[in-house]
């Protein structure tokens, strides 16, 4: 009898906690997947930060000039979501398209770093690589959620959301700090390089799957139109694109007097106010810890609700911050922190309830006509926050945009979604 098992009968203590590795990343497709877009997400925060470096340092862009090339990058999803989502679901074949994509990204930001290294680099030729790279990566994410579903059984939707946002929002910590460091050291032009290596390194590990499409769709007449018709007719789709379609607008009109507000009105210093900004992805990263269990204690549609109240109501301490400096910083590290926890509440039930409700054929063209609105209204936003600002005043303005935000959640209320417990059948369009 070995002296260390227990006296028989005596109560025999728990086996400590161990870590243990999620069940969906033990799929060796998944966990391939999972690797080159947590990599390709970092890249892409550099280049958030490097490329406007480049217009600013090395070309001297003026304000509208800057306005100009953030528009050259969103025009692609008003364009082309539409006729991208229906080509990809008529085509098939959605892996092939996003390794052309990465591939096609990663070469044309390489020509910037050349270009600038033969003392050719232009504004004009930002303006074409945004707008390439732009509809490239239409193409890349109305084939990424037909593709997400092929490698992910349907009862691990909520778990593999969960690990996909939660690498967003970690990137959102780290690549811009990264970002930063690297235009200091190498130029704005030669950090580019970095996300020129994310794109190859993410083509690679799609490259190194296999996983079994959905079958393609023959071309028919509607076939164009069948995605933005099914978010009409879908009662659940449709009451949460117009939740996250009116929380964007006003967020958008929120976002584009923020750092004008914080800096000028209440007196942040840059440094300051880069600390506050990364609590959004501390926030971020909690809730995609913490989602999946939210979403089993109250069911996924009332997490998704959850979600589309948390992420704009914190943003209410930014109108009401005041009085002494620490105070002010307190209100806004609380309102990033609260918004970027419920942001990520939001994305992940949302997601996990479109890749569970919606048709395998029409896949691609309903992340298509959902682009063409939920992004469609930010630029409008972002516009109405400028006229607004400037004609009623930025407080004012900023009032009305986390108000209006939390009135998104409205939509919510005479829908299905509230009564989601669990994953909803797929549906079959009309």
């Amino acid at each position: 009898m070995n002296p260390n098992d227990p006296t028989p009968g005596a109560a025999v203590a728990p086996a400590p906690q161990r870590f243990r590795v999620p069940v969906v990343l033990q799929e060796q497709e998944f966990r391939r997947f999972w690797l080159g877009e947590t990599v390709s997400l970092f890249g892409d925060q550099i280049t958030l930060i490097a490329l406007p470096l480049v217009a600013v340092l090395e070309l001297h862009a003026s304000a509208a000039q800057m306005g100009y090339l953030g528009a050259a990058e969103l025009i692609p999803n008003l364009l082309f979501s539409l006729h991208a989502g229906a080509w990809v679901d008529r085509r098939g074949r959605r892996r092939q398209t996003m390794i052309f994509t990465a591939l096609g990204r990663a070469t044309l930001l390489t020509t910037i770093p050349l270009a600038w290294a033969f003392g050719a680099l232009s504004l004009a030729q930002l303006y074409v690589v945004g707008f390439l790279v732009g509809t490239l990566s239409v193409l890349f994410f109305v084939s990424y959620s037909t593709l997400f579903v092929s490698l992910v059984p349907r009862e691990r939707y909520l778990e593999a959301n969960s690990l996909l946002n939660g690498s967003r929002a970690l990137s959102f910590v780290g690549g811009p700090s990264v970002g930063g460091l690297l235009v200091q050291a190498f130029s704005a032009p030669g950090a580019l390089l970095a996300d020129t290596a994310s794109f190859l390194f993410s083509a690679v590990c799609l490259r190194s799957i296999s996983p079994t499409e959905p079958p393609t769709e023959k071309a028919e007449r509607g076939h164009l139109k069948a995605g933005m018709r099914y978010l009409w007719r879908s009662p659940i789709i449709r009451a949460s694109l117009l939740a996250t379609a009116t929380i964007n607008f006003f967020n958008f009109i929120f976002w584009a007097l923020f750092i004008l507000y914080a800096t000028r009105t209440l007196g942040v210093r840059p440094g300051a106010l880069g600390l506050v900004l990364g609590a959004a992805s501390v926030g971020g990263v909690i809730g995609s810890l913490v989602t999946g269990k939210i979403s089993r204690r109250i069911g996924v549609g009332p997490a998704f609700a959850l979600g589309c109240v948390l992420f704009p109501v914190p943003l209410v301490l930014v109108p009401l911050a005041g009085g002494p400096y620490w105070t002010v910083l307190a209100f806004l590290f609380a309102a990033e922190f609260g918004s970027g926890f419920g942001v990520m509440i939001l994305d992940i039930a949302s997601g996990t309830i479109k890749a569970a409700l919606v048709p395998d054929r029409l896949r691609a063209r309903v992340s298509g006509a959902y682009m063409v609105v939920n992004y469609g209204v930010r630029p409008v936003g972002a516009i109405v926050g400028g006229a607004l600002g400037t004609w009623i005043g930025l407080r004012t303005t900023l009032w009305i945009a986390s108000v209006g935000a939390i009135a998104g959640a409205l939509w919510l209320l005479p829908s299905p979604v509230l009564r989601l417990r669990e994953l909803p059948e797929q549906e079959e369009a009309a």
